[in-house]
C-alpha cells in the first residue's frame, strides 16, 4: 500500500501529459437539447491566469461536439473498474487538465480505466444549465458499459467523478431516475446509471438559502454510494457536500464525507503542502479499495 500511495503521489505532477487510448464522439448526429450559438472550441487560458500547484491550467471553451477521452491502464494493471470524469468550470469552460486528464492519470495508476468527459459548454445561460452536461454523462456511461467486454470492465463497477460544476453534473447523473434523452442506438440499451459517485468540491447542490439540498435533488435508497470532499473556506459553499451527505445518511445510502478547514477551491489532484485537502486521492483510493473497486476481476 505504501508503494502504491507513493506512485499515486508522483503521478499528480506529470512532466508529460498522458495521451488518450481512444477518443469517442458521443452522439452519431446532432446532440440532444437546444442548439447553442458558440464560437470555435479553444483553450482560453491567459498568461496572467493564476497558477495552481505551480502551473496554469487548460481552460477549454466552446465545446459543441462532446467526446469521451478514454485512458486505459496497462493490461497487467487493469482491475476492471472504470470512472467517468467530469471536469469543472462553472458550466462555462472545462478545467481540462487540472480536473480531467491529470485525474485520469491518477485513476490509471491504481488500475482504473478513466474516461474524461468533454461535455458541452457553455451552458451557464441555458435553463437548466445542467441538462446537456448530464445528457452527455449519461450517454458516456451507456457507451462505456456497451464496451465493457472489449475494455475488460466489470459492468457493475462503472462510476462517475466530478469537480465543482462537474460535481453537480455527476451528482445529478447519479440521482437521475430516467434517461434525459431518447435512446439513439444500441449502446443506449446499456444502463446510464453510475455504480458510485465521487464529488470533489461540488457546486450548486444546496439551495440558495443554504438550508438544504436544492429542491429538485432527490436522494433515495437506490442512489449509488458516494465519496465527497470539500473545504470549509471554499468559495463554493461546503453545504453542497454537507447536505448531500446528510440526505444519503437519511436514505440509508453508504457515503464518506471529508471536510477540511482550509484548501479553497479548484485544486484537482495537484498537491499543496499547506492544504491536506489536496491529499483526497489517497483517501478516495482507500474508499475504492474498501468497496472492492480495486480488486482484479
Amino acid at each position: 500500500m505504501l508503494r502504491l500511495a507513493l506512485l499515486c503521489t508522483l503521478c499528480f505532477t506529470p512532466l508529460v501529459a498522458a495521451e488518450p487510448t481512444d477518443i469517442i464522439r458521443l452522439w452519431p448526429s446532432t446532440p440532444p437539447g437546444p442548439v447553442r450559438d458558440v464560437d470555435d472550441e479553444a483553450n482560453v487560458t491567459k498568461p496572467e491566469d493564476k497558477l495552481i500547484g505551480g502551473r496554469r491550467i487548460i481552460k477549454l471553451a466552446n465545446v459543441s461536439t462532446p467526446e469521451a477521452h478514454v485512458f486505459l491502464p496497462a493490461d497487467n494493471q487493469r482491475n476492471g473498474s472504470a470512472i467517468v470524469i467530469c471536469p469543472g468550470g462553472g458550466y462555462h469552460i472545462l478545467a481540462w487538465d487540472l480536473e480531467g486528464t491529470e485525474v485520469a492519470e491518477w485513476c490509471n495508476s491504481i488500475g482504473v480505466t478513466a474516461i474524461v468527459l468533454k461535455y458541452r459548454v457553455p451552458t451557464n445561460k441555458v435553463d437548466p444549465r445542467w441538462l446537456q452536461p448530464v445528457q452527455d454523462a449519461q450517454r458516456t456511461l451507456s457507451l462505456v458499459r456497451s464496451q465493457a467486454k472489449e475494455w475488460g470492465l466489470a459492468p457493475d463497477r462503472i462510476g462517475i467523478l466530478g469537480f465543482s460544476a462537474g460535481g453537480d453534473a455527476a451528482a445529478r447523473t447519479a440521482l437521475a431516475t430516467k434517461r434525459h434523452y431518447d435512446p439513439v442506438d444500441a449502446a443506449d440499451q446499456a444502463s446510464c446509471r453510475p455504480d458510485a459517485a465521487m464529488l470533489i468540491y461540488p457546486g450548486y447542490l444546496a439551495n440558495r438559502e443554504r438550508t438544504a439540498l436544492a429542491d429538485d435533488l432527490v436522494v433515495t435508497r437506490d442512489t449509488p454510494p458516494m465519496f465527497l470532499v470539500h473545504a470549509f473556506n471554499d468559495r463554493v459553499p461546503a453545504e453542497s457536500s454537507l447536505f448531500m451527505a446528510l440526505a444519503l445518511k437519511k436514505a440509508g445510502v453508504p457515503a464518506e464525507l471529508h471536510i477540511f478547514d482550509t484548501g479553497g477551491h479548484g485544486y484537482g489532484v495537484r498537491p499543496v503542502k499547506a492544504h491536506p485537502v489536496t491529499n483526497w486521492p489517497q483517501q478516495c483510493e482507500v474508499w475504492l479499495e474498501r468497496n472492492d473497486w480495486l480488486n482484479q476481476r
